[in-house]
Parts: C-alpha cells; structure tokens; sequence
C-alpha cells in the first residue's frame, strides 16, 4: 500500500489502484477475478426492470384506458390517441437524456439512477390514477424527463465487464433479463396477473367485487393496481464505476489509456474530440435510432392488432390473452439472449448477428396478417413462436449495436456518449408511437383497398423501416471502431 496525492494506493498486476476511487475498484475486480461478473449483472437487471416495467406494462391496457378516457370518436380512433400517451415517455427523456449523461460523467452513475427510479415510484403510480388523457400524457412525460436510467447503466454494463463479457452485459440491458423479465411481469400485472400467482390485477373491481368494492379506490381507478405494483418494484440499486481519485502517476494513467484505445480501437484524438465528432460512435447511433423506431412501433401496433375485432383483420384478444403472448415472449427473450446470443456473438461477431437478424425479420412481418386468419391452438402456437423470434430477432439487433457505441468511446465519455444515444433513440420511439397508432388506425379505414388493405399496409411499412435500418449498417456508413464486429 502507498500513498499518492493524498489517496491510498495499491498496487496488484504492475498495475496501481487508489483505494478510495469506486472506478478502481471495478478494473481492479476485473483483474483478479476473469469471470462472468454476476453480482454486478444483478443490479444491472435490477435498474433495467425498474426502468422497463412502466413500458412494457403499458401496452396490454393502454387500448382500453383510452376507450375509457372517451376521446375518441370512433373505434378506429383509439390507436391514434393512444400512441400519444406512448410517445409522451420518449419525449420526455429525450429532452434530458444528453443531460443525465453529462451528470453521470461528472458526478457518477449513483445519484442518476437514485433519482430515475424515484421518478419511476412516484410517477408509474400517478400515471396509474390518470381519469384524462391529459392527465396521462402528463405523468407520463414527466417520467420521461426524470428517468435517465439507461444512459448510465450502459455504460456501467460496459464498465463491469471484461471484453469476453460485454455481450452478456449489454444484451442483458437490451431487453433481455431485464425487458424480458419486464415483458413477463409487465404484461402480466397488465393483464396476465403476477405470473403463477395473482391473476387480472387490471380492473380488479369487476373480476374481484368482494375484494374491491363498488366506489373503493380501485373501482374508481381500474389501471391504478398494476401501475402501483410496478412502482413497488423499482428498487434502490447503488452502484459506480466512474474514477474519482485526484491523484496522478503519470506512467501509470499512459498505461491504463493505452490499454483502453486497444480495446476500444480508437487513437489518443478519439479519446478526447467531442463525441459529436465521432463518426464510428455518431453513425451507430442512427443506426441505432432506425431500429429503435421500428422496434417501438412493432410494439405499439403489435398490442392494437392483438386486440382489435376480426373484422378489422385483429385477433380480438382480451388483455388475458395480450398479456400471456408478452409473458411467454419474456420467458423466451431470457433464454435466447443470455444462452443463445453470446454464444453466437463470439462466433459469428455482432454486426454479422445483426445484418442476419434484420433480414430474418421481413418475412416474419410479412405473416402477421395471415396468422389473425387462424384460430384455436394452431393460432397460440404460431403466434407465440413468431412473437418470441420477432424480440429475440430485435434484441441481437440493437444489442450489437450498444456494443459498438461502447466500443467507440472512452470511458470518461460513456456516459455522455449514451445520453447523446438516448436522446436519439427516444426521439424516434417518441414519434413511433404515435406514427403507428395513426397508421394503425388509417389502415383500418382502407379494409377494401386493393393494393395492401388493412393491416397488410401497417406491416408493410414496419418492413420499409427494417431495410432501411438494414442498408444502413453498410461498412460504408457504419465503420466500426472494433473490427471484431466484422466478418473476415
């Protein structure tokens, strides 16, 4: 042990760590133990739950809120004022994403995600005694502009693993234990009830009158006991990654630099231009954004498709019936990307997973609209296979992709460069909603067209957005900074 500046240092692998600096700590963690680091993983699913649960639950009964909510005129209607509560969350964290990034950078992970689950508790459960649409999209963006959750988390997932490891860390936040145990949970509180336990906790006073009396709160309130579960289970989790010492050793800060443009391939200007002259981290972001968009509206279109009537080329399901789709995609999602995805990563690499992923994608949307023409047991089996490849597809895409944003920085800028990310990325999920609530309900109005009627156009168009998204992760456009993700 010695003493530098004023700090505690010590020394382990001819490398030196100050034992006051919480950043020290996790590369002197890597270092020893070359693992999977699952303590760590554990809180990372913990803050991803809590920010993916008020998403995710949203969309089994957001159809029926608005019905209830009487703001729209016709039953065609209801999936263009829905998409605007769903928009109002990425509008929100948008406007602050960038911001959240910065604070995390300068003042850590901790207080960001201290704050973003607070901002979960509290607002989840007001969205959940929302009586107007106004007063929906209000608590509802408000969220937004306060959850700057998964900014830092990425960087933190990337931060707390070892190269070999990044995969299963980031797909982790991408949906995978954390949204797809939020699309087991989140569905089921929306509809499904606690899965094995608590059955239809979405409008308790007509399924359990004894337990929820006419006039009680929760008769007056229907949506207001899955959304006040969800804010029960976002949690406290404290974590921190960032390097806070004031020391200096000169020998060994060059090291440790030189050792963090190996790994991430870029050069000693890279790690300190502004991320926005970035081109490798820049273009991966759009990228990034164009599947993150599809990906919204998948979800959004998928929900009113789920429950619309026959007539309009829907399933007519119930919010059971939503919920038990999204609770078995979940289920699938975790075994596909924590088994499945990292053992195909380090074959293949993760832009190859990406492009094949994308492409397997166009016929699966083409085939919606002929599944709704079955019924019974042959329409739960197709459907469920085709939901869970349809998420497990979407996942290695955009989990391939936060590894590449990650490896186009430095650490000191993570948590900027994944704010910049967020911003992006709610921008386009912002407009997806309501972009495809409004096809939605403009192609229920064409059943008769003779080029694409009805929902054939809606899957059409979220095919257009997946080519795009294909075409752009040309070499041209998308250089990586890591050549690892590309096929030799």
């Amino acid at each position: 042990m010695d003493t530098n500046g004023g700090n505690q240092t010590v020394s382990y692998n001819n490398k030196v760590y100050y034992e006051n600096c919480e950043g020290c700590k996790v590369d002197a963690r890597k270092d020893k133990h070359k693992g999977v680091p699952f303590k760590e993983l554990f809180f990372i699913w913990v803050v991803c739950l809590a920010s993916s649960l008020p998403i995710s639950c949203l969309f089994p009964f957001l159809y029926f809120m608005i019905k209830d909510f009487h703001v729209a005129k016709k039953e065609e209607d209801i999936g263009f004022y829905a998409g605007f509560v769903g928009s109002a969350y990425m509008f929100g964290r948008a406007i602050t994403s960038i911001l959240w990034g910065m604070i995390a950078d300068r003042y850590g992970r901790k207080p960001v995600i201290i704050i973003g689950t607070l901002a979960v508790v509290v607002m989840n459960a007001l969205f959940g005694l929302s009586t107007k649409f106004w007063m929906a999209i209000s608590t509802r963006f408000i969220l937004g502009l306060l959850c700057g959750l998964l900014g830092p988390i990425k960087a933190y997932a990337c931060e707390v693993c070892r190269p070999e490891h990044q995969a299963v860390g980031l797909s982790l936040v991408r949906i995978t234990t954390s949204w797809g145990v939020g699309l087991v949970i989140g569905p089921a509180m929306g509809g499904f009830g606690l899965l094995l336990s608590i059955e239809f906790m979405l409008q308790p006073a007509e399924k359990y009158p004894k337990l929820f009396p006419k006039g009680s709160l929760f008769a007056r309130f229907p949506y207001f006991l899955p959304c006040l579960c969800i804010s029960f289970c976002a949690g406290l989790a404290f974590m921190e990654t960032l390097h806070t010492h004031s020391g200096t050793n000169e020998e060994q800060d060059a090291k440790d630099r030189n050792e963090n443009l190996l790994e991430t391939g870029t050069t000693g200007s890279d790690s300190k231009r502004s991320p926005f002259k970035n081109w490798p981290l820049m273009s991966s972001i759009m990228v990034y954004s164009v599947f993150s968009l599809h990906d919204m509206a998948y979800s959004e279109i998928f929900s009113l498709w789920a429950v619309s009537p026959k007539k309009f080329g829907g399933l007519n399901f119930s919010t059971k019936n939503v919920g038990l789709v999204l609770s078995i995609t979940g289920c699938g999602l975790i075994i596909s990307q924590q088994i499945l995805y990292p053992m195909v990563e380090r074959t293949f690499g993760h832009m190859k997973i990406t492009r094949i992923a994308s492409v397997l994608t166009i016929p699966l949307l083409t085939s919606y609209p002929f599944i709704a023409k079955l019924s019974g047991l042959s329409l739960s089996l197709v459907l469920n296979c085709v939901s869970i490849l349809k998420n497990a597809f979407s996942n290695a895409i955009l989990t391939g992709l936060f590894i590449i944003q990650n490896d186009a920085v430095p650490q000191h800028q993570r948590g900027a460069a994944n704010g910049i990310a967020m911003t992006s990325m709610s921008l386009f999920k912002a407009f997806s909603p309501a972009g495809g609530g409004a096809i939605f309900s403009w192609a229920l109005k064409r059943m008769d067209a003779s080029f694409l009627p009805g929902v054939h156009m809606v899957f059409f168009i979220l095919n257009v957005i997946e080519v795009i998204g294909l075409l752009l992760t040309c070499r041209a456009f998308l250089p990586l900074s890591n050549s690892k993700g590309y096929e030799t």
